[in-house]
């Protein structure tokens, strides 16, 4: 039975990911987080085994791909990317060290993992890569700079994989959510806020990454509507740029 790693796991959209997997069967579940009590607690409603690690450590894609796939005795199929940190305010209050984890945990690290569980999928000319990418990736939003930038380069690593992949029975899919009920907010130091557009449940984001799965689908936005910025941008940047100067 081929393994699914999960990173991110432990909380929001992460755990709610495997749980969705552990319903839908086939898979042996390997659950990574920053939170062992939290993870355990996710491992056991899911039967998934934990691998709790701190992916801005040097060396840790490794350890946990190597032990993901020992645990597994199986492959690494399914690589949902789901950790990631954040950071708001201007650029220039940004501590550096605040920006090296967020690059790390949110870019660099979901690269490596990518670039470790290919080969076993290519021999097996059989896998799919999940990339959890951001509407903060399609537009860019005011006081997220960074994790703008790493969203964004995360969606242009999908596309080139894409064309890497081809034919190979690999398959990427890039998902792009909107503003979901997480921790995510919390441990950035900064509430959300605004009053719309409501946070959704992480359910939901889940529901969509299983259904892409199942489809090979390569980009999905949750909720839909959240494709429009990114054509208006596209099509009319000058409106664009008025509307984000007004609105944010």
């Amino acid at each position: 039975m081929p393994v699914a790693l999960v990173t991110g796991a432990s909380s929001g959209i992460g755990a709610a990911v495997a749980e969705r997997l552990a319903v839908q069967g086939g898979w042996r579940l390997a659950l990574n987080g920053r939170d062992r009590n939290r993870l355990d607690r996710v491992a056991a409603r899911t039967g998934g085994a934990v691998f709790p690690a701190d992916l801005i450590v040097p060396g840790a894609t490794e350890v946990l791909v190597a032990a993901a796939s020992l645990a597994g005795q199986d492959r690494i199929g399914l690589l949902v990317a789901a950790a990631g940190v954040g950071w708001a305010g201007p650029l220039w209050t940004m501590p550096g060290d605040a920006v090296d984890r967020l690059l790390t945990v949110d870019l660099r690290a979901t690269v490596h993992l990518v670039r470790l569980v290919l080969p076993s999928m290519l021999a097996a000319e059989d896998g799919h890569i999940v990339l959890v990418g951001s509407v903060a990736g399609s537009v860019g939003v005011r006081n997220e700079a960074v994790y703008s930038a790493a969203k964004g380069a995360l969606g242009v690593f999908a596309d080139a994989l894409r064309q890497e992949l081809h034919g190979s029975g690999v398959h990427v899919t890039l998902v792009v959510p909107g503003v979901v009920d997480t921790p995510f907010f919390e441990r950035r130091g900064v509430p959300y806020a605004r009053s719309r557009p409501r946070p959704m449940p992480p359910d939901r984001v889940a529901d969509a990454i299983c259904r892409a799965v199942a489809l090979g689908r390569e980009q999905v936005y949750v909720p839909g509507w959240l494709r429009l910025p990114g054509l208006v941008r596209s099509a009319v940047p000058g409106l664009y740029q008025r509307l984000a100067f007004r609105f944010g």
